[in-house]
């Protein structure tokens, strides 16, 4: 839900159990910051031509974001965008929720929406120094996420040996709408050096494929394509499924962030029962569909379905378990979740530790 509008308290809640934050989104305060870590020669490819992103638009998106920057109206620090400062970053999030851990998902220049396949790859490279050197080497609590050029899989097999090992790094980030399904064989060297690493997938909403987030075309409103995230992401786990890649990388962990969960049970029925009459067209599936949903993927909480009646709610986790769910407030955005209103629902003492701590404790292995 959105915390635009909500009080919010002046020093830290005394909470018992502290939270694994999923989904922070750090900022460069513009894209000049990235300099420091590019060669020249794409220091000036940058400078000169900017980025160039799979869609119509050279400096924006297709839909104009609510607010400004996408972000909740007390979200900026002075100097500079939402999430571009870490102290204001600590005084406003970590320190006040009692954040233990937070994982840094960036959204400005990720190599994967670039079209120039070699400014992808240093971008890439770029990001991840600058989280690593601006963020995690300042703030132990906060977790980097490897950036990759990922529809240049040789690429992103380099830029993930890099800093496979580094504790600052607990997984790969991808955009969740790519060139291609993400299932597809081409994308499969990424998977094995994640799966070699022990290295999450962490799959992101949305991402400039040039492709509409609908099956039927572009939608005519921001509130169109917002919810229609739901719809794409149904449609990358299908793919990672039917296409074999946990029968290919049976150690592969997919968290799949910011796309909601409430679809999640629907998919597992329907694929189910379209399984029982069309297995042969995929005998390299081992088990039925809906047992790779229960055993390789994790979805972040974050926006968290927000039924009419709170046993929906109850009836969604039990379904796909507890431990499949992972606490995330999507800081700084306009529709952040605030743990203290995010679930309509009680949750047992059990519940509230894995899914607000246990449970990304155990996939991202943090002490």
């Amino acid at each position: 839900m959105s915390t635009s509008t909500l009080p919010r308290p002046e020093a830290p809640a005394a909470s018992r159990l502290r939270l694994i934050d999923c989904d922070i989104h750090p900022a460069p305060r513009d894209l000049a910051v990235l300099d420091r870590w590019l060669p020249e020669r794409w220091r000036r490819h940058r400078q000169e031509y900017g980025l160039r992103l799979r869609q119509p638009f050279a400096t924006g998106h297709p839909y104009p974001k609510a607010t400004p920057a996408l972000s909740r109206y007390d979200s900026w620090p002075p100097g500079g965008p939402p999430g571009s400062d870490l102290d204001f970053m600590r005084q406003q999030h970590l320190d006040l929720l009692d954040i233990e851990y937070g994982m840094l998902q960036p959204l400005a220049a990720r190599g994967m929406d670039e079209r120039n396949p070699g400014f992808a790859a240093a971008l890439s490279s770029a990001v991840n120094d600058w989280m690593h050197e601006d963020w995690t080497a300042r703030e132990p609590r906060l977790k980097a996420t490897i950036a990759i050029p990922g529809e240049d899989p040789a690429a992103s097999v380099r830029e993930i040996e890099r800093w496979a090992g580094q504790p600052d790094f607990v997984q790969i980030a991808m955009v969740s709408r790519a060139l291609e399904p993400l299932g597809r064989q081409r994308y499969w060297p990424i998977y094995e050096a994640a799966e070699h690493h022990g290295l999450p997938l962490g799959l992101h909403s949305l991402g400039t494929s040039g492709h509409p987030v609908s099956g039927g075309g572009w939608p005519s409103f921001y509130f169109e394509e917002h919810q229609a995230v739901a719809m794409s992401m149904a449609a990358l786990c299908a793919s990672f499924i039917l296409e074999g890649v946990f029968d290919r990388f049976p150690r592969l962990k997919v968290v799949i962030i910011e796309g909601g969960f409430g679809w999640v049970p629907s998919l597992g029925w329907r694929m189910d029962g379209l399984w029982r009459s069309l297995r042969s067209e995929v005998p390299h599936l081992q088990r039925k569909p809906s047992d790779y949903l229960k055993s390789h993927l994790w979805f972040t909480t974050q926006p968290v379905e927000e039924p009419e009646r709170p046993e929906h709610l109850r009836t969604l986790i039990d379904w796909i378990g507890r431990d499949r769910l992972l606490f995330a407030t999507d800081y700084p955005h306009w529709d952040s979740d605030d743990p203290r209103y995010a679930f309509k629902l009680p949750l047992s003492e059990a519940e509230r530790r894995a899914i607000l701590a246990d449970n990304a404790r155990a996939v991202y292995g943090l002490g």
